[in-house]
């Protein structure tokens, strides 16, 4: 039987970081995570016309029932929920996500969980299955992305370079510039391409809209976009502000403004009660030590478990 929304919440609620309780009340988070779990896992686990419309773009003449998620048991008094997912939509990045589960998965339960996704979406080749722990590792699997968050009211600039600062953006005006930031980062770097990318115009545009949007400035100058969304889908069941972007123009790079930027979004942001989190890959050291340097905490994170799929 498919558990309700409710019921994956509370699996999910007990298998969260430690500290993260601390900031918000378990009734509003277990609200919160039940709203998700039921808008997205189970709806994926039963309405055949979402699953079909799936199977279109990525498995043409597959049947609807090789997309659907599924809740099934797996090692030692565990359940999961299975889902056939691709990596930034892409077909030819096929991996299995088994986040909401009815425990903290054990490197024991390793080989039943490989073998069931195995089971129902080996057409699709999946490279690897997708778990999420509170815990920083699990024998037996590679770091995927960490979540990274604090109270906003916890986040002040301190020491902040003089000249550094932050400016609403009211259009997406330096897209270009971002993306040669972007390019000259992949190209010292080719690892990079693998651990972050700009998000596209249109969806900066709209984080530009609802004022989430910062232009990064030094003297007046441009040298950056910061940026946030409201995206419950990301937010761990917490009332979240995303961060949706975090670039400086190449000539910016490696004057130590990057760890200060964390601190001046959450204070920029319109609703301080709020927490600031987002995801950051596990090699992306960088990244993960200015998100660290600003205050915010590693929460958590998903792993990945090979299935040996195509590469």
């Amino acid at each position: 039987m498919i558990p309700t929304g409710l019921e994956l919440a509370r699996y999910t609620l007990e298998r969260q970081h430690p500290l993260t309780r601390t900031w918000v009340d378990d009734e509003s988070r277990l609200q919160a995570l039940a709203e998700v779990h039921e808008g997205v896992d189970v709806l994926l686990a039963t309405d055949l016309d979402i699953a079909a419309g799936r199977v279109e773009r990525f498995g043409p003449g597959r049947p609807a029932e090789s997309m659907l998620n599924y809740w099934l048991p797996a090692g030692d008094e565990l359940h999961a929920m299975f889902s056939m997912r691709f990596e930034g939509l892409d077909p030819t990045k096929p991996f299995v996500d088994a986040t909401p589960m009815s425990r903290a998965p054990r490197t024991s339960d390793l080989p039943a969980l490989a073998a069931v996704a195995r089971e129902l979406y080996g057409t699709y080749s999946p490279r690897y299955l997708r778990l999420w722990s509170a815990e920083a590792d699990l024998p037996g699997t590679q770091p995927d992305r960490r979540f990274f968050a604090a109270p906003i009211t916890e986040l002040q600039p301190r020491d902040v370079p003089a000249g550094l600062s932050l400016v609403r953006a009211r259009e997406v005006d330096h897209y270009d510039e971002a993306k040669r930031a972007y390019n000259a980062v992949d190209a010292a770097h080719p690892h990079h391409t693998q651990e972050a990318s700009l998000q596209d115009r249109d969806d900066l545009a709209e984080s530009a809209e609802a004022g989430l949007l910062f232009d990064v400035t030094v003297e007046g100058d441009w040298a950056g976009y910061v940026g946030g969304v409201i995206n419950p889908e990301d937010s761990l069941g917490l009332p979240a502000y995303v961060v949706h972007e975090l670039v400086l123009a190449d000539k910016y790079r490696g004057r130590g403004y990057g760890r200060h930027l964390s601190a001046l979004l959450a204070q920029a942001l319109p609703d301080q009660p709020r927490i600031l989190i987002g995801t950051i890959d596990a090699a992306n050291h960088g990244a993960r030590s200015a998100a660290l340097a600003a205050g915010r905490h590693d929460v958590g994170g998903w792993l990945q478990l090979s299935l040996g799929g195509e590469k």
